[in-house]
């Protein structure tokens, strides 16, 4: 009830601008602009273009880049919380129904083969039973 008073009296005060989240105190902001600049900017780039192994990036791939090359210390939460208010998500590239990273996946896959028996027949009777 004290918080429905709260925002009442803010919009009874300053109108429908009082129902607007106001600046909070507390930490400031760890990473600075300059920072999260260039997360977003590595995880825009293609990592091979990078010289790396790999198609595409993980969170984990992406902080031990940002850690190893940048010298930017950063958790996996706070890439994602970066992504999230700047609109950005993870392309989910390699997948069993999408096309795949590797072209050449089906070749080096080999044959496929089932992965579970036939189940056996049931053998039906022309006898009538009562």
């Amino acid at each position: 009830m004290t918080t429905a008073r709260l925002w009442l009296s803010r919009f009874n005060a300053l109108g429908v601008p009082g129902l607007q989240e106001s600046p909070r105190t507390g930490r400031p902001l760890v990473y600075p602009p300059e920072q999260i600049a260039v997360v977003i900017a590595t995880a825009l780039q293609r990592p091979q273009e990078l010289g790396l192994p790999f198609a595409s990036w993980t969170l984990d791939r992406l902080v031990a880049y940002l850690h190893e090359v940048k010298g930017i210390l950063i958790k996996r939460s706070r890439i994602s919380e970066i992504f999230l208010a700047e609109g950005l998500g993870w392309r989910h590239e390699e997948t069993w129904f999408g096309e795949r990273v590797d072209p050449d996946f089906a070749e080096k896959r080999g044959l496929s083969r089932p992965c579970t028996p036939p189940r056996p027949r049931k053998v039906s009777s022309s006898v009538l039973t009562n």
